[in-house]
């Protein structure tokens, strides 16, 4: 499994790439579940969880500002080290790829 499986899986491309992680745009998820085991991390959530409404408010903001990823790309370097991170959201970083580079 590689960090960006569930990319290449997905039939509706409605995953955002950002500096440091990707997210689904909960408006246009099918909920059909294939990406779910592709991801390397439990970290694929089913919106119907409990608790899971911030993450989905957040992924839903950010898929409005960072581009849609539509093929498998390299893992960043320091995928291995997100595996066991522990507060991942203090983590993440809310610039795109882009804007970083710009």
């Amino acid at each position: 499994m590689s960090w960006q499986d569930c990319v290449a899986v997905c039939p509706v491309d409605c995953f955002y790439k950002g500096e440091n992680t990707l997210v689904i745009h909960p408006d246009e998820c099918i909920d059909c579940g294939v990406c779910e085991p592709e991801w390397p991390v439990d970290a694929i959530r089913p919106d119907s969880e409990p608790n899971i409404d911030a993450w989905l408010t957040l992924n839903a903001e950010l898929a409005e500002v960072w581009p849609v990823i539509v093929e498998q790309k390299d893992p960043p370097p320091d995928a291995e080290e997100w595996k066991d991170a522990e507060n991942n959201l203090a983590l993440l970083s809310g610039n795109s790829v882009e804007a970083r580079l710009t």
